[in-house]
């Protein structure tokens, strides 16, 4: 079973006298590249979600946000840190002499812009065990959810790779009737051009040389070993998560056998044939870097 390293989940926690947002959504992406928004009431359980994330999805580019609605329509008096406030006053005052630089007009408007000058009423509440279990709860359903649609995309991406190998198969198998044409017209066509070169030629040399030349344009093994890839494909997507990245090399050893193929063939049809594995095989490698 494959998994894709898309997924979208929210999840909406109702408190009391507010609402939590949840909301987590991922990418593709080599290694796991976490980015998160939280409130900060919860900011100090940040490692454990951070740390609970990474474990359950494992790798891609995902971004985690966490945020507060209040349930109140009547806006809430914000405390002012007075502290805070009296000491960037001092500082600001001493720039203001030492540089000569214009006081501001209305102090009190540019002090209260200051960071950490104004404390949301969250700010100052301690987080109970009570509302942060029920946030964490949300934070897993939310995850749930992604992994649910990174299960359905998995599918979907499954479905599409069967597709292409499948179609690779029969690609690789109508190659045989064009492979006995063409070691003959390969003869043929080396005698032909020999005929009209005026000069004598020693036909039993010819012959071990042309017997050389042809064992060099043989691709059974190619052959063998491109059927192999594609099954072993199928077996590795049939596995356990979390496979993506040997799709990938699969991928390639099977890009490199299409590409000998099409090296050797040394014929029109079968060179035809190269490029529509080729076409198939690029879009399997455009799909595999979303695989978990």
């Amino acid at each position: 079973m494959i998994l894709s390293m898309t997924g979208y989940g929210k999840v909406i926690v109702e408190l009391p006298d507010k609402k939590v947002h949840v909301e987590v959504k991922s990418l593709n992406s080599k290694a796991m590249d976490l980015s998160s928004r939280i409130a900060s009431v919860y900011r100090e359980k940040e490692m454990q979600v951070r740390t609970y994330i990474a474990q359950r999805l494992e790798r891609g580019k995902v971004d985690f946000s966490l945020w507060i609605e209040k349930k109140d329509s009547i806006e809430v008096a914000v405390p002012v840190n007075q502290a805070v406030m009296a000491a960037y006053y001092q500082r600001l005052s001493e720039v203001v002499q030492a540089t000569g630089i214009p006081a501001p007009q209305d102090w009190f408007t540019t002090l209260l812009r200051m960071p950490e000058v104004m404390a949301s009423k969250d700010d100052a509440a301690e987080l109970s065990d009570e509302e942060w279990n029920a946030v964490f709860t949300g934070i897993q359903q939310a995850v749930e959810h992604l992994m649910d649609f990174r299960k359905q995309e998995g599918e979907a991406l499954d479905k599409k790779f069967r597709q292409n190998i499948s179609r690779i198969g029969d690609l690789l198998a109508s190659v045989e009737q064009f492979e006995k044409e063409r070691v003959p017209k390969i003869k043929e066509r080396i005698l032909d051009a020999l005929e009209k070169l005026p000069v004598d030629y020693d036909k039993n040399r010819l012959e071990q040389e042309l017997i050389y030349y042809i064992e060099k344009l043989d691709i059974n093994e190619e052959k063998q070993r491109l059927s192999n890839h594609l099954a072993y494909f199928i077996s590795t997507m049939e596995g356990n998560p979390g496979q993506g990245k040997k799709l990938g090399f699969i991928a390639q050893e099977m890009g490199r056998e299409i590409n000998t193929l099409g090296s050797k063939s040394n014929q029109a049809e079968m060179q035809k044939i190269v490029v529509q594995m080729k076409d198939e095989l690029e879009q399997i490698k455009e799909q595999v870097l979303n695989v978990m």
